[in-house]
């Protein structure tokens, strides 16, 4: 069968190399795609990016299934119209994506269903956030209220900071419509971790757990970004936080999702914040696989990934049991000059090592010009080491990032920090 995974990140790249590997598989087609899914033969970049062009090329291609990676289509409705046309795609509809492209949206639903979260406030008008933030004080959680690339969010420590946020949001504009309303939270303490379901309306389907860094720097300092690696699995998820999250988080959400008359078709990802006593609450609802986590999850992966897409898109994910390796895997994000701010685009890439079992590099913000590999984004790349520890894993994901050049290349030198503490 054919697939078409719509995209362009390191996401979809890790999604479409997993694909590759069924033998049920003919080809898998990436549109956009970037230069690593351009660069590898087993792949088929198309250059469509509107989804009624994606829609007829499925449609003349007569391609099986469509998977979506990004949140931005998701929440524009592609679901809707592949569905209108009567073609087979997994992904969530636009008024389920929803719990992601709405901050208020998802604090409403979660609220009105039971599901642990920080207690919150919305706001469009400036003087009243400021007011919120003086009575409550810092540490506190501002949010643009809309899709902001994973930058809409500031933890503001300091009362300065919290209200520099609400101005650079609500004044200055910064998100445009996305920060046109703003979700002011309270500050939860703990330790996060990223927990990934794939769901048919009904059914549900765990994915390995894993945890991302999304602090520029080692430490977890510097500014917040979309994700500077992750690993997986993520030891602060045990077998009864595992079952506990199934029971108060991750099955209410789609029983109310259902109750409500929106059945939740897709990846849900449920971003956790797990404090020292050991309780689970919800930072935040993604409706799509997180990126960087994708790339440790895919490379982890070990049953045949178009077998359980179809088992999703049938409704039928009751009957499918994942089979895992049991090696962790370490991500390492090399990121572009002046990212997360202002990436630097057109630094020449080379050193890019073939891929091994212990070590595989995902292409993001890449493209091919003239026969040259260049940087085009903020998150360049994303190296996946394998090994029997965290601390194997990230000694064969290090060796390789650093035989990696482009100029001004930014990584941090601590993914899995937490796993080896």
């Amino acid at each position: 069968m054919k697939i078409l995974v719509v995209g362009s990140g390191g996401r979809e790249h890790a999604l479409a190399w997993k694909l590759a590997q069924s033998e049920r598989v003919q080809t898998v087609f990436v549109a956009p795609g970037n230069g690593g899914t351009e660069l590898d033969a087993r792949l088929v970049t198309v250059d469509l990016h509107e989804p009624q062009a994606l829609a007829d090329f499925v449609a003349a291609e007569n391609i099986a299934l469509t998977l979506v990676g990004p949140e931005v289509p998701l929440a524009a409705g592609i679901v809707n119209l592949f569905r209108s046309r009567g073609l087979k795609i997994f992904g969530p509809t636009r008024e389920a994506a929803q719990l992601e492209s709405s901050k208020d949206f998802a604090k409403s639903f979660m609220q009105r269903h039971g599901i642990p979260t920080a207690k919150y406030e919305t706001f469009s008008d400036a003087a009243a956030a400021h007011a919120y933030i003086d009575a409550n004080g810092a540490p506190i959680v501002i949010k643009a209220d809309g899709l902001a690339a994973g930058k809409g969010v500031v933890v503001a420590m300091t009362l300065a900071e919290a209200h520099s946020a609400v101005d650079h949001m609500l004044a200055d504009n910064a998100f445009g419509d996305a920060g046109a309303r703003i979700v002011i939270e309270e500050f939860l303490a703990g330790e996060e971790a990223s927990f990934i379901v794939m769901c048919d309306g009904k059914n549900v389907l765990a994915l390995a757990t894993s945890q991302d860094h999304k602090r520029l720097k080692d430490h977890d300092q510097g500014p917040n970004t979309g994700g500077m690696g992750a690993y997986s699995p993520a030891a602060i998820v045990t077998p009864s936080m595992h079952a506990r999250v199934m029971r108060e988080i991750i099955n209410p959400t789609i029983q109310g999702m259902a109750r409500d008359g929106i059945p939740f078709t897709g990846f849900l990802y449920a971003g956790l914040m797990i404090d020292a006593e050991g309780n689970p609450r919800t930072l935040e609802f993604n409706c799509r696989m997180g990126d960087p986590e994708t790339q440790p999850i895919m490379a982890r992966l070990k049953s045949d990934f178009a077998t359980v897409l179809e088992h999703a898109c049938n409704g039928t994910l009751d009957t499918v049991e994942l089979e895992w390796d049991r090696r962790t895997a370490v991500g390492v994000v090399m990121a572009a000059a002046g990212y997360p701010d202002s990436p630097r685009k057109g630094d020449v890439i080379d050193g890019i090592p073939p891929e091994v079992p212990e070590c595989v590099t995902f292409h993001a913000g890449t493209r091919v010009v003239g026969g040259t590999l260049q940087a085009s984004g903020g998150r360049v790349l994303c190296v996946v080491g394998l090994g029997d520890s965290v601390k194997m894993a990230q000694k064969r994901a290090y060796e390789t990032v650093e035989k990696i050049h482009f100029n001004g290349a930014q990584y941090r030198r601590d993914i899995g920090w937490r796993g080896i503490k």
